[in-house]
């Protein structure tokens, strides 16, 4: 069926809309430029002709009328362009790519290695990835410390025998819902598909439930697509070492692969199986959520006058490497599946094959023997999956630790006298990590772990010999800063470092702003700083709460430069009715607004787990108050004012300061006089919708930013 589904829309794809070689002469891009722009420009062009004949000071004046006039509506289609240009973007990456356009930045080229030809580049590119994977393979396989990888749950799992049949309806919102990205193993564009769907959604939904219900996914489906990408400008272009093989595989594929996505997700959630510290692509679970627990965790110990010690693991090619032998016995013993769900992974992960692609030509048909799809849907999930019993190890020790996908972040605080005996707790659980990713074919790279000590500078000048001795006879020396998911953090915790960088880069953006700010109008403007400013200032900005106004206010300068740019104000003009008119809040505010959301999310949700554990709800007696929601404030065992950033210690308060109206229990929950339980976790305890508490949330933050 998938045979006949691709060579049909080949044929009719081909027969309506053959392919035709053009030869394109490049013209200057001047979209903006319409046939009334071209009248107004003869007028005045004929204008200009009858004064160089007459030299009149009436033909000179009309002259000047007409250029005027020219200009003038030159300067309005320019800006009326940008502004359709700008709305019409369907993201921030697209925007701004939209926007470097519109500043003439040139998009570089793909740079690939000296070639004669470029199928025997594809070829030698194809035959690098496979030998670099089945080398290091080979390297984990020969090693004499490997142990069993087979583990077994500390509980057997509920069975998922049979996937639920897709429908014709979730097909089509499945449709809708994704992105017009396709490649060249697709049989007509995504887009073309899209507005066609009437007629192939039925074929589609066939395909896809005989796939799932059979446990066969189809081999048409198992091909891939892949083009090399230079990882970094500044990397030698000819060390083939240096390029990142990414995947493109077939819209329809991808399509099968969501719908069985979320019935795996369904089972894995509502009987508690996923990993309670794992954080990628799960829902309520994010980078932020995942910094702000560690961050937390490394401010109450500065509290106490402790010192963290955080490490930060680096893998080499996670996702290539994953035995999938070892993954199907993983997800029979550890999550239950069986039967058809299983024979369908399996047949998923089998006889998938790949060729590289370099300027329309292709390499040999290679095959891949281990790992999970690149740019696939389903693999990121079946890595988080294989990767589960990894938690289970490090709890065997008294060491903290959150993973993020491949990133595994090891935590550990202790007094400076006591650094001794912690150093080697941590240096038994990174042995204990590499012992067990070794026997999972996962590769550890220790000379590419990084090491911080966290703590006050009067506490880290009293400690000696501070190297880690990792396996392999690595050692890794602390580092006084690091960058740990897009956030830099630094010796003393100061997050200096990270403003630091965050206003290079925003002021960057806030001058290419400026610079285009007289082609485009104030909406325009205001969707730019929108899209490229707000979302750096605010990304992870609860770790930002309470921090010295030395701190806050960079980035409050911020702000006020890009609010003076979209209102296009100068410097000297003051800032708090220009903020006020853009309804923008203040830092101090958009931290609360962050750290509240996230209360509400965690106590709505029950996810994420780590972070709900640091709120405590207050038991309710038969009062007034009873029908809201009220956390506990924690003791302050710490006299020092940096306690002040924990959000164990300060979200209570900020939470409980906020009127009744955001706080009020559901009418489900009201009649009962005790602390509200969470039966399920897409149960809200809360009288108001998401949408609702986080409209009146900001027009409560914005009346404290702007009192009246």
């Amino acid at each position: 069926m998938v045979a006949c589904y691709n060579s049909t829309l080949f044929r009719l794809l081909d027969k309506h809309a053959p392919v035709k070689t053009k030869i394109m002469r490049p013209k200057p891009s001047c979209s903006w430029f319409t046939s009334t722009l071209r009248k107004l420009k003869s007028s005045r062009r004929r204008l200009e002709r009858i004064w160089l004949r007459t030299h009149s000071a009436e033909d000179l004046q009309h002259l000047h009328t007409a250029t005027n006039h020219y200009h003038a509506a030159i300067i309005k289609a320019k800006i009326q362009y940008n502004r359709n240009l700008i709305m019409s973007q369907p993201s921030s990456r697209h925007l701004w790519k939209t926007v470097n356009g519109l500043l003439h930045r040139k998009t570089p080229t793909p740079v690939l290695p000296s070639h004669d030809s470029p199928t025997s580049l594809a070829n030698l590119f194809a035959a690098f990835f496979t030998d670099k994977i089945h080398k290091l393979h080979a390297n984990l396989l020969s090693r004499s410390d490997r142990i069993s990888p087979y583990s077994v749950s500390p509980s057997p799992p509920p069975l998922l025998t049979t996937f639920q049949p897709v429908s014709i309806n979730e097909i089509t919102k499945l449709l809708s819902d994704s992105p017009n990205s396709q490649c060249e193993l697709d049989p007509i564009p995504t887009s073309l598909l899209k507005q066609c769907s009437a007629s192939l959604i039925p074929t589609i939904t066939t395909i896809i439930n005989m796939s799932i219900q059979s446990g066969v996914f189809p081999d048409d489906f198992k091909k891939c697509s892949v083009h090399p990408l230079l990882k970094k400008p500044t990397l030698d272009k000819e060390s083939l070492n240096n390029y990142r093989p990414i995947s493109h595989l077939s819209f329809l594929s991808k399509l099968t692969e969501r719908v069985v996505k979320q019935r795996l997700l369904s089972h894995l959630t509502a009987n508690n199986l996923l990993n309670n510290y794992q954080s990628a692509y799960l829902k309520s679970r994010s980078t932020e959520t995942t910094l702000l627990y560690v961050h937390d965790h490394i401010i109450r110990a500065m509290g106490q006058q402790k010192i963290t010690g955080l490490c930060l693991l680096d893998l080499s090619a996670a996702f290539d490497t994953i035995d999938h032998s070892i993954l199907i016995h993983r997800l029979h013993t550890w999550f239950g599946l069986s039967g058809p769900v299983l024979d369908w992974v399996q047949s998923y992960l089998s006889n998938r094959s790949f060729t590289v692609n370099l300027q329309t030509s292709f390499s040999s048909t290679y095959p891949l023997s281990f790992g999970v799809p690149q740019g696939s849907v389903l693999g990121p999930l079946l890595f988080i999956l294989y990767t589960t019993p990894l938690s289970t190890v490090i709890s065997r020790f008294s060491t903290n630790h959150q993973l993020y996908a491949d990133d595994t972040q090891l935590f550990i605080s202790f007094s400076a006298p006591n650094f001794a005996q912690n150093k080697i707790i941590l240096e038994s659980t990174i042995a204990s990590i590499h012992s067990w990713m070794v026997s999972n074919f996962l590769s550890l790279n220790p000379s590419k772990t990084e090491f911080l000590l966290i703590g006050l500078p009067q506490q880290l000048t009293k400690l000696s010999h501070t190297s880690l001795s990792l396996p392999d006879n690595v050692t890794v020396s602390p580092v006084s800063s690091a960058r740990n998911l897009g956030f830099i953090f630094d010796s003393n915790h100061s997050l200096s470092q990270h403003i630091s960088s965050l206003s290079r880069s925003c002021f960057l953006h806030i001058r290419d702003l400026k610079r285009m700010r007289s082609s485009i109008d104030y909406f325009t403007a205001l969707t730019i700083a929108t899209s490229l400013i707000h979302s750096k200032i605010d990304y992870c900005n609860s770790l930002f709460l309470n921090l010295p106004s030395s701190q806050t206010s960079r980035l409050q300068l911020i702000l006020n430069s890009a609010a003076r740019a979209v209102t296009n104000t100068s410097k000297y003009s003051h800032i708090t009715p220009i903020l006020k008119s853009l309804h923008w809040l203040k830092i101090e505010e958009r931290i609360q607004y962050k750290v509240l959301s996230l209360v509400y999310k965690t106590l709505s949700l029950n996810q994420p787990p780590y972070l709900r554990s640091l709120l405590t709800l207050k038991t309710s007696r038969p009062t007034r108050s009873s029908t809201v929601i009220t956390l506990l404030r924690p003791p302050t065992s710490s006299r020092l004012k940096l306690t002040n950033r924990s959000f164990f210690h300060t979200s209570p308060s900020l939470w409980n300061s906020l009127p009744n109206e955001l706080r009020s229990i559901s009418t489900t929950l009201s009649t009962t006089t005790n602390t509200p339980t969470f039966s399920s976790p897409s149960t809200s305890i809360f009288a108001l919708s998401p949408s609702q508490f986080h409209k009146k949330l900001k027009t409560y933050l914005f009346s404290k930013s702007f009192p009246p």
